[in-house]
């Protein structure tokens, strides 16, 4: 009961580091740029904090178990947004739970394999990410409309909307964000591993 409580603490204090992480749509000016370097620090949390309690545990499914935290408490603190009067469908949630699942199923499917969970599991993390925010984004409303629609005066500047310029990462966000993902979430994962022979 200790180990769930542990874990819990931890899922919800990642999700305190990556709750602005969602919010792509407010940097508008620079979004896909924000979203290849969201992408990382989102593929840090769940890797270091999933793998340490997998690896805790032994039990292939704490690193759904895991993500599962972070992504309720993630919808209980967005309702901020909704409670300042922005519509529902413009509110981001990034989306940890697949991800989460590959590294259970990369631990699960090479019979608790460590050296195969950093390398595989933090591979299939990595890239898939991206992927499964991006598609996510996709599906909320058109931040500039929104944002001219709603305007909130009192919003420090750096979340005031502006005409969108094109970024130096626009033209992939996703390939970027999955590919540096891909190459540090075996690090990540490592060291997630790691914690557990301190």
């Amino acid at each position: 009961c200790t180990h769930y409580l542990f874990i819990v603490v931890v899922a919800v204090n990642s999700t305190l580091l990556t709750i602005n992480a969602g919010d792509y749509i407010f940097y508008t000016d620079w979004a896909w740029t924000s979203f290849t370097v969201f992408s990382i620090s989102q593929t840090l949390m769940l890797c270091v904090g999933a793998t340490y309690y997998l690896t805790f545990t032994g039990v292939p499914g704490t690193a759904t178990y895991y993500g599962l935290i972070m992504t309720v408490y993630t919808w209980v603190a967005k309702g901020a947004w909704f409670a300042l009067g922005y519509p529902y469908d413009f509110i981001v949630t990034p989306i940890w739970l697949p991800s989460a699942m590959l590294l259970d199923l990369a631990y699960w499917a090479t019979k608790k394999n460590k050296h195969f969970l950093i390398l595989f599991g933090g591979v299939l993390v990595g890239m898939s990410l991206p992927l499964f925010n991006m598609v996510n984004l996709i599906t909320v409303a058109d931040p500039l409309e929104t944002a001219f629609k709603y305007p909130r005066p009192t919003l420090p500047p750096y979340m005031t909307p502006i005409e969108p310029q094109v970024g130096k990462f626009y033209n992939s966000p996703v390939a970027l964000g999955a590919g540096a993902g891909a190459v540090l979430a075996v690090t990540f994962t490592a060291l997630g591993c790691k914690l557990n022979t301190w």
